[in-house]
């Protein structure tokens, strides 16, 4: 594992569960909300898959379940890679209040088992902001390429690069030149929700914000063909761009 990945991987389990106890409900109780409406738990990014029922699915830095356990209920076979432990407690205590199913990897995106899923999901599904926690975006492509059959899509939803300059969806992250390179430690994303004391004492990350060119360039450098990228505005402020969504499939 990659240095800067032990230090995401202490951030994300500082508190994890506890934290989606507090912020979602207990497990129960999310569980209810997930089954009384899967689809509309999953918000815009239904839109993008062209259909669930025995569709495999990736979901990459899955976290605490949110988007894979809907996905589940509504028929698609769900695989979450993240490197929380909490965050896989929280999941698989929802799913199974939900009477649905999941798998839970615990791992480095980096160093998903390739012998076990080299070719192996009709999609792979990204969302919430996670292309900054990895230093090296061609790494990360050809990993998504490597797990996904041929011709399978890649449904990769993410914070606008905008936001390297302007902090429009109000995360309190710094804002920096749009063309940066720099690598640099941050608070991780729920520190914000914290008292002062205790925001002082969550471990920090190391992030590598991209623009949109170096992302799409990624992309298609990476065995991908891009279909579709859509741009979202800001849920603070939608005269701004806040988020996008690139949709690829594997080439052949």
């Amino acid at each position: 594992m990659k240095e800067y990945s032990k230090q995401h991987k202490k951030a994300w389990e500082f508190d994890a569960y506890a934290f989606w106890v507090r912020q979602a409900g207990k497990p129960e109780e999310r569980a209810r909300k997930d089954a009384e409406n899967p689809r509309a738990m999953l918000k815009q990014f239904a839109d993008y898959f062209d259909g669930f029922e025995g569709v495999k699915v990736a979901n990459i830095c899955g976290s605490c379940g949110k988007k894979a356990i809907p996905l589940a209920l509504l028929g698609a076979e769900v695989t979450v890679f993240d490197i929380s432990e909490e965050n896989r407690r929280y999941a698989m205590e929802t799913a199974e209040a939900a009477e649905t199913s999941i798998t839970f990897e615990v791992c480095d995106i980096l160093e998903i088992d390739l012998s076990k899923y080299a070719g192996y999901f009709d999609t792979a599904f990204m969302e919430g902001g996670i292309l900054h926690y990895f230093h090296e975006l061609d790494e990360f492509m050809k990993m998504m390429n490597s797990i996904l059959k041929p011709g399978g899509k890649m449904i990769c939803s993410d914070f606008h690069p905008f936001t390297k300059i302007m902090d429009s969806l109000n995360l309190e992250r710094p804002t920096m030149n749009y063309f940066s390179t720099e690598i640099y430690e941050g608070e991780m994303a729920h520190a914000r929700f914290y008292d002062e004391e205790t925001r002082k004492l969550i471990p920090r990350c190391s992030y590598r914000r991209y623009t949109i060119s170096e992302i799409i360039n990624a992309i298609l450098r990476n065995g991908f063909r891009l279909i579709q990228f859509d741009e979202h505005p800001s849920w603070e402020n939608e005269n701004l761009p806040g988020e996008f969504t690139a949709i690829a499939v594997r080439e052949a």
